[in-house]
C-alpha cells in the first residue's frame, strides 16, 4: 500500500491531478478489455462493443455492492427507512437499488465521464482518510486486544493519510481542478446538516444506548 501511494504521488507531481484521474479512469477494466477484444475478434464481432461490455461488467459489481450500503444504513437508522425495504420474492433491497440506479442515470446525463471520475475520486478520498484514521481511535480504547494488528503501525497509516491529504490539497491548489474540487467538498459538507435535519434526529448516540441497555439489564 505504501508503494502504491509513493508511485501515485510521483505521478501526481509529474502529470498533475487532472491527468492522473483521467489515466486512472482509462485504466479501469484494461485487462478485461484486452481479453474481451481478443475473444470478440475471434468471434468476428466489432471491437467497438468492448468498452460497452466492460462498462456493464463494472456496473454489475457496483450495483451489487453500493445499494446494500444504503440498505445497511437504513437498517441502522442512518438513512431513510424506506431504503431498508426488501423485495418479497427476490429478497433484494429493491428501493436501495432503484435509488442507486436513479442517481447513476442522473449523474451520467448531467456530467461527462471525466468529470464524474474526478468527482468520485475527490469525494471518496476524505472518507478513506477518516477510515484509516479510525485505527488510532480504536487502538486508544482501553482493553482493546485485536485479533489482527495493522503492520507498520503507526507509520503506514500516517503515511497513507499524509499522501491522501497531499492529493486533496494539490487538487485545490491546481487551478484546473480547484473549483470542481471545492464544489465536491461543499456537497459533502451540505450533507451534514441535511443528515441531522432528517434521519439524524432519530439516531441514538452510542453512549446513550449503552447506558439505556445497562439500566434495563
Amino acid at each position: 500500500m505504501l508503494l502504491v501511494w509513493v508511485v501515485g504521488g510521483v505521478l501526481a507531481i509529474r502529470f498533475g491531478w487532472a491527468e492522473l484521474v483521467i489515466a486512472r479512469a482509462a485504466a479501469i477494466g484494461a485487462i478485461s478489455i484486452a481479453f474481451a477484444e481478443y475473444f470478440l475478434r475471434v468471434l468476428g464481432y466489432n471491437p467497438l462493443v468492448v468498452p460497452l461490455l466492460s462498462t456493464f461488467g463494472s456496473l454489475n459489481s457496483t450495483m451489487l455492492a453500493n445499494p446494500r450500503v444504503f440498505f445497511a444504513m437504513a437498517e441502522n437508522g442512518l438513512f431513510f427507512k424506506s431504503m431498508a425495504a426488501v423485495h418479497p420474492r427476490f429478497k433484494t433491497p429493491v428501493n436501495a437499488i432503484a435509488l442507486a440506479a436513479l442517481l447513476g442515470v442522473g449523474f451520467v446525463l448531467l456530467r461527462r465521464f471525466e468529470d464524474l471520475a474526478d468527482a468520485f475520486v475527490t469525494a471518496i478520498l476524505p472518507f478513506c482518510v477518516l477510515g484509516v484514521g479510525a485505527i488510532f481511535v480504536v487502538r486508544a480504547r482501553p482493553g482493546y486486544v485485536p485479533a489482527f494488528r495493522s503492520p507498520g503501525y503507526p507509520i503506514v497509516p500516517i503515511l497513507f493519510i499524509l499522501a491522501t491529504l497531499y492529493l486533496l490539497v494539490n487538487a485545490v491548489i491546481d487551478p484546473s481542478t480547484r473549483w470542481p474540487t471545492l464544489a465536491v467538498f461543499l456537497v459533502i459538507l451540505v450533507g451534514v446538516p441535511v443528515f441531522y435535519a432528517t434521519v439524524g434526529r432519530r439516531v441514538i448516540p452510542p453512549d446513550t444506548a449503552r447506558r439505556a441497555a445497562g439500566e434495563t439489564a
